[in-house]
């Protein structure tokens, strides 16, 4: 008796889009290589109506993954817990915490959350796709991103921070590898992991976290955290988008955190010259050392980036070079208002 064949699961491949047949035994986020480009491809899973099909990241709490909602006919992202860290009961309340930040803040820029629930052994976040790369994608790639483009960037998240901070809520963790992009091009922020309530109380003994490249000084000395401190971690982020590099560089984590509190800012628009004027002095003041001498609210700030656009449109429509623009910074106006 002729041995009965392997079944075939028909899969569309993430990276040419080919469809081609896997084999029907492969376990569910099992891989096999795609007949046609070679990359991976993936064993659809089923989470009651999701259906993830291809890997877009994954990080310490678990993965993300393309998926489709049979039930509303649409793709969405899927983040997976891994099973190991589903059984803490710590780990669950902070991936639920993050989750209920999200569902309650309703902007364009700010990553929409659908559901988080579990099926058996599973613990999943559904939310909305943004698949096209991210800002520190862009970086890599780029090594400096356009200056209107670093504004558009910045005056979107601007806009979606202000709507947090109505909601009383603070995200902690702005850096580029956190602001997504989908496939209009439209960025959307992610990572609500570290995000806490601005009434909250401060623990003075509790551990920093974040990204040291792009803290602020006040949370690495423990003297209160705010808006100024996401607004200065915002403002690092567009600098390293827009000049190239990181704000402060240093060998190691421990001097980067140094320089952040003591070493002067080198404005934008003296590290690269090409860079205008009213876009340098906004991310400077942003960057204040002491918080007080930061832009006093979103909107102050978002105004001050949206005058920088316009200046800069300007600029490119007449062909006039950025240092043409007259600022007092040209004129021996001092930078170091710390």
């Amino acid at each position: 008796m002729q041995p009965a064949r392997n079944s075939l699961k028909l899969v569309a491949c993430p990276h040419c889009g080919a469809k081609v047949f896997i084999s029907g035994d492969l376990a569910p986020l099992e891989k096999t290589p795609c007949t046609k480009c070679a990359v991976p491809i993936m064993m659809p899973m089923r989470l009651r109506q999701f259906e993830l099909r291809s890997e877009i990241a994954s990080g310490g709490m678990g993965t993300v993954y393309n998926a489709y909602d049979t039930t509303l006919g649409r793709i969405v992202a899927v983040k997976l817990m891994k099973v190991e860290i589903a059984q803490d009961e710590d780990s669950v309340d902070a991936f639920a915490a993050e989750a209920r930040a999200c569902a309650a803040l309703n902007h364009t820029n700010i990553i929409h959350i659908y559901t988080f629930d579990q099926e058996g052994p599973h613990k999943y976040l559904v939310m909305e796709l943004a698949d096209a790369g991210d800002l520190d994608g862009r970086i890599e790639t780029s090594k400096r991103v356009p200056e209107l483009e670093v504004l558009d960037v910045g005056i979107k998240v601007t806009s979606a921070l202000a709507t947090a901070l109505k909601h009383g809520l603070l995200h902690l963790d702005i850096k580029p590898g956190n602001i997504l992009f989908n496939s209009d091009g439209e960025p959307k922020l992610v990572d609500f992991g570290l995000a806490r309530k601005t009434d909250a109380e401060k623990d003075n003994y509790a551990p920093v976290f974040g990204t040291p490249y792009y803290i602020a000084p006040e949370r690495v000395q423990q003297t209160g955290e705010s808006f100024l401190s996401d607004m200065y971690s915002l403002a690092g982020t567009l600098y390293h988008a827009l000049v190239g590099h990181v704000p402060f560089e240093a060998a190691t984590v421990d001097e980067v955190v140094a320089a952040q509190i003591h070493t002067p800012l080198t404005p934008a628009h003296v590290a690269v010259p090409d860079i205008s004027v009213p876009t340098s002095e906004a991310l400077s003041k942003a960057m204040a050392k002491n918080p007080s001498e930061r832009h006093g609210s979103y909107d102050e700030f978002r105004m001050a980036l949206e005058s920088a656009r316009s200046q800069l449109l300007i600029r490119q429509l007449t062909g006039q070079p950025a240092a043409a623009a007259g600022s007092p910074a040209r004129e021996g106006k001092s930078w170091w208002r710390r």
